[in-house]
Parts: structure tokens; C-alpha cells; sequence
């Protein structure tokens, strides 16, 4: 992992690489992004994925799950959920729109 940005988002820290984010802090708890291959890994961890109270209902975000416990403790191991989630960041990416041939 090349160096990464710290930005503010919404009440806590989004963390950027590349232009993209790919992972936040909230309320003291690190959240990884997660694709369709990485969010299988994350639920057998049982790590949950982000979620928020609205007036009408708690609102779960699929694409972010708590960082794995054990990672926390390990820095080798925090730099591999990281790269995971970057990559999964970058899958996600839309493509940049072209302009219309003239």
C-alpha cells in the first residue's frame, strides 16, 4: 500500500488511496470495503457491516464491514484487509464518462 489520505466523512475519518475510498472510522470502529468476493471472509469472521438509525429504521450499508478483530492487533494482517478492501474499492470504481465525439 502507497500512502494514504485521511479525509473527513459525515462524523468521522474516510480513509483514500488512489483517489478512492476504502475504508472509514466511525465512532472508534475501523470499517473495510467489501465486494461480493470479500464479504463471505468478513461474515465467517462475524464482522457486521456498517449500519445507521434513521427516524423510520437502521439502515445497513452491505459494502462496508467492520474490520476483523484479530486484524486490529496485526499490523501484517491490517495491511492485508486493507489491500483487500482497496482492491475492492477499485473493482467498485466507475468508469470516467467520455466525452461525445464531436
Amino acid at each position: 500500500m502507497g500512502p494514504i489520505e485521511v479525509k473527513r466523512f459525515f462524523g468521522g475519518f474516510g480513509l483514500v488511496q488512489a483517489g478512492v475510498q476504502f475504508a472509514f472510522v466511525m465512532k472508534g470502529t475501523l470499517y473495510l470495503r467489501v465486494d461480493d468476493a470479500t464479504r463471505p471472509e468478513f461474515e465467517r469472521l462475524g464482522a457486521v457491516p456498517f449500519s445507521y438509525a434513521t427516524s423510520a429504521s437502521t439502515v445497513k450499508v452491505a459494502s462496508y464491514y467492520e474490520a476483523p478483530v484479530d486484524a486490529l492487533e496485526d499490523p501484517h494482517a491490517l495491511r492485508e484487509w486493507a489491500t483487500k478492501a482497496l482492491a475492492s474499492a477499485l473493482g467498485a470504481r466507475k468508469p470516467a464518462r467520455r466525452k461525445p465525439a464531436s
